[in-house]
């Protein structure tokens, strides 16, 4: 349940921040179910997630001072596929927290819409669909990380003062508004560059779980026209992975 709450006007957009809720991306896909107006551009903030989730089901870490947010994309049948919001989402979230580093050189993107500072994770993006609407929740890590046993977390409090948790959400709904235009009037080849360009090198070392997939241990070689994974296994043979958890191969244990 929701308990007080305030709004910000950005930019002629909306974000309204809330003291508590169970998660931010449930709340809004029952707007959407419930046939209320969700205004594209808006954003629901919380200080505190008690439901918060991450991809596969994982719990999303509830952090004092952290971002926690959701927005909803309309979509229409000329936009590109809807799973490739999660690069739009990462390209955005990497826009916001760059500017914010003494040096963003070890800032990286890992497929397809992890933000990882060297190899210590700062983020989690989940999408989920709600008839024809995408809902994209954000958390980073702004002041404090969990500490999980499978990899490495930080958060940016450890490079410096931690971010305004208020001000970083006005700077982040203006850049995922930038990318989505983008997204929206170039199609997806300006955003799997710039995805691209600001990842890992090639030739770095990720393992893969595909579902219901023995772990694959191979090359990142780039991403697909469609924003898929391409990986150069040991023997040279391509394979490109559409689904799957991916993890840096020096990020596990």
């Amino acid at each position: 349940m929701e308990c007080g709450g305030r709004s910000v006007i950005y930019r002629g957009d909306v974000i309204r921040f809330v003291e508590e809720t169970g998660s931010t991306n449930s709340d809004l896909a029952a707007q959407v179910r419930a046939g209320e107006a969700v205004h594209e551009g808006d954003w629901l903030v919380a200080n505190r997630q008690f439901s918060g989730r991450g991809r596969q089901g994982r719990k999303w870490f509830d952090g004092s001072g952290n971002f926690m947010g959701s927005t909803v994309v309309h979509l229409n049948e000329r936009d590109p596929n809807p799973a490739s919001l999660a690069l739009v989402a990462a390209v955005a979230l990497y826009e916001a927290v760059a500017p914010l580093l003494p040096d963003p050189r070890p800032l990286l993107l890992k497929w397809p819409n992890d933000l990882m500072y060297a190899d210590a994770k700062l983020s989690g993006i989940l999408l989920e669909r709600e008839n024809a609407a995408i809902v994209v929740g954000i958390g980073v890590n702004l002041a404090a990380a969990p500490e999980l046993d499978d990899r490495k977390t930080m958060a940016l409090s450890a490079l410096g003062p931690a971010p305004d948790r208020d001000l970083f959400a006005q700077s982040l709904a203006a850049s995922f508004g930038r990318e989505l235009e983008r997204w929206r009037t170039y199609g997806l080849d300006p955003v799997v560059r710039r995805w691209e360009s600001v990842a890992h090198p090639i030739g770095t070392m990720l393992t893969v779980h595909p579902p219901g997939e023995e772990p694959i241990t191979a090359a990142f070689a780039g991403l697909t026209t469609d924003g898929a994974l391409s990986l150069r296994l040991a023997d040279g043979a391509a394979r490109v992975i559409h689904a799957g958890d991916v993890m840096l191969a020096n990020e596990e244990g």
